[in-house]
């Protein structure tokens, strides 16, 4: 199913306080942890918005709908930027924790959020990466394109989201930040060298040219947005450029996927 040729996905998961918030009420009081959450909304987003402008490169930006309904302006600057905007749940619930209705309320308070700023998002990616299959019946009902949770292949693949058939653009856990460089005071994690995540991330974006696939790269912008880490990101594009290997949106990759298919 997947269209010809090498190309790479920048993707960012504009998260904000909804992860925390989602996780426990007792993080509405918890100062430091949610102004962390909205520093990828203001100095974070900055830093990649300048970075992708410079090199003239368009990305995909999965926004919760309540980081819609709190942060409207950073949202509004993604898109006056060019980039594209998915849907990714409304407070970042993660699906496979909550019951059918409440996945739907989910997905339709999510669109209702995005659609108040004039964005019809085409494509899903889950909270936590986790979809059931009541979730793609919901995707099939809401009419989506694509979705970008699954991790079955390396390359594009379709799905089946109640007789609606969807592009999958597969993820995975080594092509996120969140693994390598987050951390909590409650639960600790990685504070990896951003060197060994740029070997990796550029081994990778190596073998997509090699194979001819799509590579999609996830992100969050409170945690790449730190300048020793954007030098991660900033090497992806390098190395596209060098490879002649075209960045591009998750929407124009999933339109060329399913007009391959045809």
């Amino acid at each position: 199913m997947e269209a010809a040729g090498a190309q790479i996905a920048l993707t960012f998961d504009v998260d904000a306080e909804s992860v925390w918030l989602a996780a426990s009420a007792a993080y509405a009081r918890r100062l430091t942890t949610l102004s962390e959450a909205r520093y990828g909304v203001g100095r974070g987003l900055e830093r990649i918005l300048e970075l992708l402008e410079r090199h003239g490169a368009e990305a995909t930006f999965y926004v919760p709908g309540a980081t819609a309904e709190r942060h409207p302006d950073a949202i509004r600057r993604i898109v006056a930027s060019g980039h594209v905007i998915g849907h990714h749940g409304h407070a970042h619930l993660k699906s496979h924790t909550v019951d059918l209705e409440t996945q739907r309320q989910e997905i339709e308070r999510g669109l209702d959020a995005l659609e108040a700023l004039g964005v019809r998002p085409e494509g899903y990616r889950s909270p936590a990466w986790e979809l059931t299959p009541e979730t793609l019946e919901l995707l099939g009902e809401a009419a989506f394109s694509w979705d970008s949770s699954l991790m079955e292949d390396d390359r594009p693949y379709s799905i089946d989201a109640g007789g609606t058939t969807l592009v999958e653009l597969p993820v995975h856990w080594t092509l996120d930040d969140w693994p390598w460089f987050g951390w909590t005071e409650d639960g600790g994690g990685s504070l990896t060298d951003p060197a060994i995540v740029r070997r990796v991330w550029e081994y990778e974006v190596r073998s997509a040219v090699r194979e001819r696939r799509l590579l999609t790269i996830t992100m969050h912008p409170e945690v790449i947005g730190r300048p020793h880490r954007l030098a991660a990101l900033e090497r992806v594009i390098e190395v596209a450029v060098e490879e002649a290997v075209p960045l591009v949106t998750h929407q124009l990759a999933a339109r060329g996927v399913a007009d391959a298919a045809r």
